[in-house]
């Protein structure tokens, strides 16, 4: 009632509980408005509504959340791809080769390594939300852009490849297990069969591979149904081994191998394991005797290793009770060629053994070795990632990415560890060696094994094959299509495009392209390279993993607060050591291709790539190293040895805030050459809160001058509400602990007569006082628009310097730092000294030059004499001169700004920032009365003018100059004559400079000084030192 209340119908907000903050709300919403938007979020690929909305004129459209969960979405995908082909092809090998110990320590070696890094993913996949892309998302923000995009690419490649691998192997079970009739190549002899087999693999590869395709692009709900249907027959296949296993206990199946002494025989081409057989009571030799002997007569000659020793016949699976297992737990490694032998049979030993190759032997065709088997087995554990590739596709994937990955992984382990002891506890050792099941004509080692049928196996792997290729199509091209969508890699970005349910249509394309290269390549001496490239671009982005969890864990971000608690960073530097392990034993040189392939993702990205801010952890890790080393540095200042010029460059804007003197900011990138502190200053009058805008554009436009001269530094524009206070803020506070400046650049204030405001070369002054008082070096280039720019080559020319007085040897060091730049480096460098009439120049030269000797610089010497001459009459007229313009421009100064001064009287007097006093106000207090009237105050201050004036003109026409300038006037003249006939060709000129007067009132004829003593010169460098050495003969 109290409140005149009146209906504002442009306000949004209606209500009067919250009015105190009702101002905020357009840029603060309400906590209740905030939240209903947090709960609307949905982890959609990021950045498919935008790129759809802006594609279609009808406005956006309303997109399905995901609805997957950790079963579907997770557990299955990585299931499906970490039991591979592996399993059925290869382990019964692997535990043959390496024994039951051995084998059980590779197992443990990469299901520990995948375990690892599991928790290290599940730990950043639940610190925030996980939008598509997975694992390249994660790195990404944890590690920053170019680590994230090197690594997501990389392990783009390596799952693209993994998946034409997965495809050729589909094709080759088809077409060697299952329906050996399908092939469109047949072979007319037995050296063609090769090229047929790889020219089949080609034509029903790519057929595969469309249909896949089509499946992918179709939807990723189609490719669960079917990957359903695929791991359904992969779990079938294990029952169906675990089935095998438990019936050898009371019925193990007949798989014998037949054995020559202790030799293994491949029994392809004879089907009974005998030398002869009795048919009617005749006595005739078998097929195996034609495959030792020259002819199928009992006399014929034969090999003499068949003659010596007996054929045996072995059970291959004697049964899980048999007490294999205790001959099958220590490794059989050896050379290519090496026979597979079981070593308590007798054998007699006989015969040439280079003819050994020739007879139907089973015989290793690869050597074998621990590493070797830790670089083949790893693949089968590589699917961890399947699951956070779809990430984008998922309900709820901070919960779903740790125990469906977690889960997975453990029953995997389960899987292979069971089954590595449960080979070696049924199947004989010799069968176990024979990696292509020669001795049990060609069946697969493990179908012998299975229960009903050895086709159980088959179907199982074929399927097995299907699905993980499937997978890997699913999610290396939304792997491509969140990289292209960040923007880091430019010419990429096409394939961010994609279907309005965010299916990556152009990134699939290309990924169909990628596998279509490696299916066409398809042969078998390039399918090593292609397992080998995979494996370690899967091992590059497991490591990545694990240091991005251990990074962000020991940095203790306050942003680091992930829900999955059951990590450490030690757990994650132990992933990290594994996988950097693994990647060596198994390939040390494709290791170090791999980590090539990435550094050059990694420095494109940083050379061409969009530049992100996303809170990484490198970014943190670059902020604990600077602030640890920036309190290192406070502890003592730099000794000469380490000193350089740290610069603060004050640099002028004008009235549209564009950068004045650009040359001044290509001289200190010559000066610096990328190394040290460069800090660019600049000071804007007023007030913060009316400049702000004026502030920013400023910073920009010098930020922008800075890289244009690729000048690497700060940049810090300060506004105070007088120059004079701005520069002596920066002066004092620009830096930061030990990383503080310690030379002032500036340029000299050319147009200082011109102008009619005194305070600019007072402002020059008192800069060069607060740079001694603050113990720094000054450097003021005059005439700084006419500097060589970063462009520019100087030929054949000098730099000079005249040493006059010594301030710790900055002239000295400056001509050697400007000459490391190529703008200076052909120039020579000339040292000028000046000697009295008591100084004995001889001598003063050879210590010079013995100095530079020990300076190790090199330079030419000479020395100038300045004899003591009588002051010339041009001397004396010109200080007069000087001393009356200035006695004219103060009084016409003192009438024009009269009442401006007066009106700030009380305000100048109590203001210590200033620079200058009116010491007459100070000595005349009786001028100043409370109750005063304003008659009597203009009455005053006219007559004042009037004396003052009168006393100002009487006194130019009789005033002397004073000795002291004259004296001044005298070195400044005579010193600039030697300096211009000397240097007046160099191409830069640098000076000591003089100090200013300890008087005050002398301030305008110290510029008189300089400016008599830099007459004629075009480029000159004044130089004054800040108090202390920087330059030493020592080591």
């Amino acid at each position: 009632p109290f409140i005149n209340n009146t209906d504002d119908k442009g306000n949004s907000y209606d209500g009067t509980n919250m009015a105190l903050f009702e101002e905020e709300m357009d840029s603060n919403p309400m906590v209740s408005s905030f939240l209903s938007k947090l709960a609307n979020y949905t982890n959609l690929s990021q950045g498919a509504q935008e790129h759809e909305e802006a594609d279609d004129d009808e406005g956006p459209k309303k997109k399905a959340s995901p609805q997957m969960g950790t079963f579907m979405g997770v557990y299955l995908p990585c299931l499906q791809n970490i039991l591979g082909v592996i399993l059925f092809l290869r382990l019964t090998w692997i535990v043959g080769t390496a024994g039951i110990l051995e084998s059980l320590a590779i197992v443990g070696l990469c299901c520990s390594c995948t375990m690892l890094t599991a928790i290290s993913m599940s730990a950043i996949a639940t610190n925030g939300v996980v939008p598509a892309g997975g694992s390249y998302y994660m790195i990404s923000r944890s590690l920053g852009p170019e680590f994230g995009g090197a690594v997501g690419l990389c392990f783009y490649l390596g799952t693209t490849f993994a998946g034409s691998m997965y495809i050729l192997g589909t094709i080759e079970i088809l077409l060697t297990y299952m329906v050996p009739k399908a092939a469109i190549f047949v072979a007319d002899k037995k050296e063609d069969e090769l090229d047929a087999l790889l020219n089949n693999m080609r034509v029903y590869g790519t057929c595969c591979l469309a249909i896949m395709s089509v499946v992918v692009f179709v939807g990723v709900k189609y490719v669960n149904k079917l990957a359903l249907v695929f791991l359904a027959c992969v779990i079938l296949s294990i029952l169906a081994i675990y089935a095998g296993v438990i019936k050898t206990i009371f019925d193990p199946p007949y798989f014998p191998v037949c054995m020559l002494g202790n030799r293994t025989l491949k029994n392809h081409q004879f089907d009974k394991c005998n030398k002869i057989e009795v048919i009617d009571n005749i006595t005739v030799t078998t097929q195996l005797w034609n495959l030792f002997c020259d002819g199928s007569q009992l006399n014929a000659t034969c090999n003499e290793y068949f003659v010596n020793n007996n054929v045996t016949e072995l059970q291959g699976i004697p049964g899980l009770i048999s007490g294999v297992i205790s001959e099958n737990m220590w490794s059989t490694y050896g050379p290519l060629g090496m026979l597979v032998e079981k070593s308590n049979l007798p054998s007699v030993e006989g015969g040439d053994p280079t003819q050994d190759i020739y007879m139907p032997y089973v015989v290793n065709d690869i050597t074998t070795f621990f590493t070797l088997l830790v670089g083949i087995y790893f693949p089968s554990v590589t699917g961890i990632m399947a699951g956070s590739n779809r990430s984008g596709d998922l309900r709820d994937a901070q919960k779903s990415i740790p125990i469906g990955t977690i889960l997975a992984i453990t029953t995997t382990s389960i899987i292979y560890i069971t089954s590595v002891v449960l080979f070696g506890a049924c199947i004989e050792g010799v069968l176990l060696r024979d990696k292509f099941g020669d001795s049990v004509k060609g069946n697969l080692v493990i179908g012998t094994l299975s229960w009903p049928s050895p086709w159980v196996i088959v179907i199982g792997s074929f399927f097995s094959c299907c699905g993980a290729g499937l997978q890997s199509l699913t999610g290396a091209p939304r792997l491509l299509q969140a990289i292209a969508r960040d923007g880091i890699v430019p010419f990429l970005q096409v394939f961010g495009h994609g279907k309005a349910n965010g299916e990556p249509t152009w990134a699939l394309l290309l990924t169909a392209g990628i596998c279509e290269i490696g299916i066409l390549i398809a042969s078998l001496d390039s399918v090593i390279p292609q397992v080998y490239s995979c494996l370690q671009f899967f091992l590059m982005c497991y490591l990545f993993v694990n240091l991005a969890c251990a990074v962000q864990t020991l940095l203790r971000t306050p942003n680091w607060r992930p829900r999955f608690k059951y990590y450490h960073w030690a757990l994650s530097f132990l992933g990290m050591s594994l996988c950097l392990a693994i990647m060596f034993i198994s390939s040390w040189y494709y290791a170090i291709v791999a980590m090539v392939i990435a550094g050059c993702i990694y420095k494109y990205i940083e050379y061409r790539g969009a530049e992100k801010e996303w809170g990484d952890g490198i970014r943190g890790l670059s902020l604990n190293a600077a602030r640890y080393a920036l309190n290192r540095l406070e502890d003592a200042p730099p000794h000469t040895k380490n000193w350089r010029p740290q610069l603060l460059v004050l640099l002028n804007v004008d009235s549209d805030q564009a950068v004045k003197h650009p040359r001044l900011v290509s001289f200190t990138t010559q000066l610096k050459a990328g190394k040290g502190l460069t800090i660019v200053g600049n000071v804007l009058q007023g007030t913060y809160l009316t400049k702000e805008s004026e502030s920013k554009k400023a910073e920009q436009n010098i930020k922008a001058a800075m890289s244009a001269e690729r000048t690497k530094g700060f940049c810090h524009v300060v506004v105070s509400s007088n120059l004079r206070d701005g520069v002596s803020h920066l002066i004092q506070s620009a830096g930061l602990g030990g990383m503080k400046h310690n030379t002032v650049l500036m340029a000299w204030p050319g147009a200082w007569k011109q102008s009619n405001d005194p305070q600019s070369w007072r402002n020059f002054i008192e800069t060069i006082r607060e740079t001694t008082a603050a113990h720094q070096a000054l450097l003021v280039a005059k005439n700084v628009d006419s500097f060589p720019t970063n462009q520019d080559r100087l030929g054949e020319g000098t730099i000079d310097v005249w040493w006059v007085v010594h301030d710790g040897g900055l002239l000295m060091l400056l001509p050697f730092l400007l000459r490391q730049h190529k703008v200076w480096r052909k120039c020579k460098m000339r040292i000028f000294t000046v000697a009295q009439m008591d100084d004995n120049s001889i001598q003063m030269k050879k210590d010079l030059q013995m100095f530079l000797y020990h300076l190790r610089l090199d330079a030419e010497v000479e020395v100038v004499e300045m004899h003591d001459n009588d002051i010339s009459a041009f001397t004396y007229e010109k200080t007069l001169v000087m001393e009356q313009r200035s006695q004219m421009l103060k009084q016409m100064h003192l009438s024009r700004t009269e009442r401006e001064r007066e009106a700030q009287l009380i305000h100048d007097r109590n203001t210590a920032s200033h620079a200058t006093i009116n010491d007459k106000v100070d000595a005349e207090p009786e001028q100043v009365h409370m109750t005063w009237t304003k008659d009597k105050l203009l009455t005053e201050r006219n007559r004042n003018r009037e004396c003052n004036a009168n006393v100002a003109v009487r006194d130019l026409f009789n005033m002397k100059p004073n000795q002291t300038n004259v004296r001044r006037m005298h070195t400044a003249v005579k010193l600039n004559e030697v300096v211009v006939n000397k240097s007046q060709g160099a191409h830069l000129v640098l000076l000591n400079m003089p100090g200013p007067p300890r008087n005050r009132g002398g301030d305008e004829n110290y510029m008189e000084f300089l400016e008599v003593l830099l007459e004629g010169l075009n480029r000159v460098l004044l130089v004054r030192g800040g108090g202390r050495e920087v330059i030493t003969i020592y080591s």
